[in-house]
């Protein structure tokens, strides 16, 4: 069993470290909201600690789950910040989606000290956080991964090391521009049968089951048709991941005219306040508008 921080306490990262505890390591974590990080330590026995350079103290393993790349330079190498405290033979794990860029800056940083880090997105949603079920894509060094695989494997179903550091958020960045073309596409299926009078459950039964079926078809088409969005993926946190698919693209050539429309979409649904949102309300703005 190791000693572990975990900072970054959001939707993601609470029931993250949670699993974390449960699966027997000693865990201390930080909160920007000093409170939520003492309702954590008290309702699953770890500890708290006021900064992030305090609760990386002493550690074997240090995770992080923040917003974005700002917040992630705050609590990484900013004042007080947990990169000050770790040493030789520590290894900080990123669930951050954030850009490649930054992780190849905190990778420099972290060598510059002498630990291991590994950029570590994470896929599943809110569920697969709360369930333990998450898919982590990680970018590093085989030896690093190695060692914090085990560790890792708390909160996920699957753990796959993508290549070196990067790796992690350019596969995130694969998987957030799928999401976007299926959800959309998705909600005009579904849009285009009840506008044909076709009962939508039935519809769902049958194409389901062949090539059109996925994940979202079959975790969603039922909210969506009760014009139900008040769970899962906000859209908000959706446009900053395809906001950061899209700056990647520019970077590398890539050409991505369907993510850009629908980051579009997006920002209508956004318009109509529905910043909070599940991202299938795609289907929202179809027939709101």
């Amino acid at each position: 069993m190791a000693n572990v921080a975990f900072i970054g306490l959001g939707v993601m990262g609470y029931p993250m470290a949670g699993h974390l505890k449960k699966g027997g390591h000693e865990v201390t974590v930080y909160n920007r909201t000093t409170a939520k990080a003492q309702k954590w330590a008290e309702e699953h026995g770890g500890s708290f600690k006021e900064t992030p350079k305090a609760a990386a103290a002493g550690q074997d393993f240090v995770f992080c789950c923040v917003g974005n790349d700002d917040d992630l330079r705050s609590v990484t190498t900013g004042e007080d910040g947990a990169f000050h405290a770790m040493g030789a033979g520590t290894i900080f794990i990123d669930n951050t989606t954030a850009s490649a860029e930054v992780a190849r800056e905190l990778r420099a940083a972290a060598d510059a000290k002498g630990f291991g880090f590994l950029d570590a997105p994470v896929s599943g949603g809110q569920a697969g956080a709360e369930n333990g079920a998450l898919t982590v894509m990680v970018g590093g060094e085989q030896d690093v991964f190695d060692k914090a695989k085990p560790v890792i494997d708390c909160y996920s179903k699957m753990v796959g090391l993508m290549g070196p550091t990067g790796a992690g958020q350019l596969t995130k960045m694969v998987n957030q521009i799928c999401i976007a073309g299926l959800v959309q596409g998705l909600s005009e299926g579904i849009h285009m049968g009840k506008q044909a009078g076709l009962d939508i459950q039935k519809v769902i039964e049958v194409i389901s089951l062949g090539a059109a079926g996925s994940w979202q078809m079959n975790n969603r088409w039922e909210t969506m048709n009760r014009d139900f969005y008040e769970h899962g993926f906000a859209v908000d946190w959706m446009r900053k991941d395809l906001r950061i698919c899209l700056e990647e693209a520019r970077n590398n050539g890539a050409r991505l005219p369907v993510t850009a429309l629908v980051d579009q979409f997006y920002s209508d649904v956004q318009k109509m306040g529905g910043g909070r949102y599940d991202t299938s309300a795609l289907l929202a703005r179809l027939e709101r508008s």
